[in-house]
This record gives structure tokens, C-alpha cells and sequence, in this order.
């Protein structure tokens, strides 16, 4: 299970690739020359990702996703915490050390008619990160390129097409195309297949998990679709309010989920079998400010489950049935209605 790192995980030891510790964005806002207050986007978020395997983050719009999106990919530094990959802190790495981490970690987009830059083939856009990362001929990018082009599904001699000539599946082969070129060991996947039709969404999903059988890499699949995860996912961990609400195995989760929030999350996802139907589970309000955050346990004024507990003292991250929860109320979620 990918849970909080025992000892911290100093090293980035056995198989874990990446670890984020205490991970923490931090953003001031401001009304004019004046600071209004300042919002904790990610506040304390900790998992190991393990080598070839995926992590679904998952939650409700605002919830910190994409925000760690952008701590993982380096695009911003964390305010708090530590970012290691292959034991190396990105917080106290060099100029040098985080360009040669940032091949290491690529991202895959939701929304391919907006990632691909029209004015570029597909070859342009394939070949521009080899040639200013590798010492690859420009022969030698061109077999590339096209070994990637037949990896991803699509036809070598169609690398010379802008992207408008592709329709939206096809442009998110390409989008994976670029980030598979340098052969990294993480990918981050952020909504990758939200737009696309629903009967390309499964092709997409497929390809991404032959990839990672071919190439052992991680993912770190960020989606608010269930059904999704659920197909691709080896463990999950479900965000609220810019921390972790539950953090385990798949099928743990699934089966039995001790968050009141992830239960929630759980209950309005639709099947087409009876037998997997559950009564669905409807949240009061919405999501707090977080220019005013609530005291105690940030879902407390959603929750029904909350006791007076809830309201004044903050839930830690604790193992409960196999899987990091933080609820004062975990073992009872799952087992009896309250």
C-alpha cells in the first residue's frame, strides 16, 4: 500500500520512486497592494508512489489535485514539506539537478485540442524534447519518433501532420507520445481522458496501462471519475479540502471505504449491475473557504457523521483497516450507518 512512508523513506528506498512528505502549497491572496489572507491549497499531503505502479488521486474540483499536479511535475516548489524523487529533495536541489529530475517526470494533459502547439508537427513537437535532452542525431530523433509514433498506435508517416488534422483521441496518443519520448520513470496524468468521447476513453485507459507494462513506469493518475480509477488504478488516494481524506489499496477502498467523504464519493457512481448499486449518499453544502477554513476536521460541516469531537480537534492520518484515514470515526464508517 502506498501510505504515509514509514521512517520517512529518507532514501527513496526499494521500490518507491517518488515520496512526498508533509507536501504543502501555500498561496497569499491579495485585494490591491494589500494581503487578504492566504489559501493552504495543499496542507500536509504525504504517500510513496511505487515503481510501475499507479496512484488515482481523486476528490471534488478545488480540492488540491491539480495544485499537487504542479508540485510533482516541478512546474512550482512546495511551500512546506519535501518532494523526493529517486532520493533526491527537490526543495535543495540545484539548477542542474532539477532539469535532469524534470526528465524524469512528465505530464499528460486533460484537454489534447489545447496541449499541442498547432503551429508544430508532430514531429516538431516529438523531436524538440530529444533534441535539447539527448545527444541524438537528427537521424537517430527520427527513428525515435517514429518507434513512438508505433508505440502509441499511431501511423510513423502521419508525424509529419499538424494537430487539427488528428481528431481528439488520436492528439491525446500524440500528447502521450511526448511524454513517453524521454523514457521517464513518472508520468503524471492529469484528467487525461475527461475529453474525450466515452468510447475512446477505454482505448486511451488501455494504452496507458500497456505502456506501463512495457516500460515499468509510474503514473499518477489524477481523475474525478470513479469508474475510471477503478479500471486503471492500483491504489487510491481520495483529497478534500487541500489533505488526504483516505489513502490505500484499490480494492480495500472500493470494497469498503472508512472516509465518510470517500463513502460519499463511492455511493454516486453509477453501475449498470444492481447487485453494485448503493443508496446514494447526498452532502449537505459545499466545500468550505479557504480564505476561512473550519476548525477541527475540515469536512465537519458536510459530514453525518460529526460529533462534537469533529468540530474542535483535527483528524490525523491513522491506519485503520489496512488503509491511512483521517476521521476520529473511520472504524465506524462502513460498518453501521450513523
Amino acid at each position: 500500500m502506498n501510505a504515509v512512508p514509514e521512517t520517512r523513506r529518507e532514501a527513496c528506498g526499494g521500490d518507491h520512486v517518488l515520496v512526498a512528505d508533509n507536501l504543502a502549497r501555500y498561496y497569499t491572496v491579495k485585494r490591491g497592494m494589500f494581503a487578504q489572507g492566504t489559501v493552504k491549497a495543499l496542507n500536509g499531503v504525504s504517500f510513496a508512489l511505487e515503481r510501475g505502479k499507479t496512484l488515482a488521486v481523486v476528490g471534488e474540483s478545488g480540492c488540491g489535485k491539480s495544485t499537487l499536479a504542479r508540485q510533482l511535475t516541478m512546474i512550482e516548489t512546495p511551500s512546506a514539506g519535501r518532494l523526493l524523487i529517486d532520493g533526491e529533495d527537490v526543495a535543495g536541489a540545484s539548477h542542474e539537478k532539477i532539469a535532469a529530475l524534470r526528465r524524469r517526470v512528465q505530464m499528460v494533459f486533460q484537454n489534447p485540442f489545447a496541449s499541442l502547439n498547432p503551429r508544430k508537427t508532430v514531429e516538431q513537437t516529438l523531436g524538440e524534447p530529444l533534441a535539447i535532452n539527448t545527444p541524438m542525431s537528427a537521424t537517430e530523433r527520427a527513428e525515435r519518433i517514429a518507434q513512438m509514433m508505433r508505440t502509441v498506435g499511431l501511423r510513423p508517416e502521419h508525424a509529419k501532420r499538424y494537430p487539427h488534422m488528428f481528431s481528439g483521441g488520436q492528439r491525446q496518443r500524440v500528447a502521450i507520445a511526448r511524454a513517453m519520448i524521454l523514457d521517464p520513470q513518472i508520468v503524471v496524468a492529469d484528467e487525461p481522458v475527461s475529453a474525450l468521447d466515452v468510447s475512446i476513453q477505454a482505448q486511451i485507459l488501455n494504452l496507458f496501462m500497456d505502456l506501463q507494462e512495457q516500460f515499468k513506469t509510474s503514473y499518477v493518475f489524477i481523475s474525478h471519475n470513479l469508474s475510471v480509477v477503478e479500471h486503471i488504478a492500483d491504489d487510491v488516494m481520495v483529497m478534500y479540502f487541500g489533505g488526504v481524506a483516505e489513502l490505500g489499496d484499490k480494492q480495500r477502498i472500493f470494497s469498503k471505504p472508512r472516509h465518510p467523504y470517500t463513502r460519499a464519493l463511492m455511493s454516486a457512481t453509477p453501475s449498470i449491475f444492481e447487485a453494485d448499486r448503493t443508496i446514494k449518499i447526498k452532502l449537505q453544502g459545499e466545500m468550505p473557504s479557504p480564505l476561512n477554513p473550519p476548525s477541527g476536521c475540515t469536512f465537519h460541516q458536510r459530514c453525518p457523521y460529526v460529533i462534537e469531537r469533529c468540530r474542535s480537534e483535527e483528524p490525523k492520518l491513522r491506519d485503520v483497516d489496512g488503509r491511512m484515514v483521517s476521521c476520529h470515526r473511520a472504524e465506524e464508517v462502513g460498518d453501521v450507518d450513523a
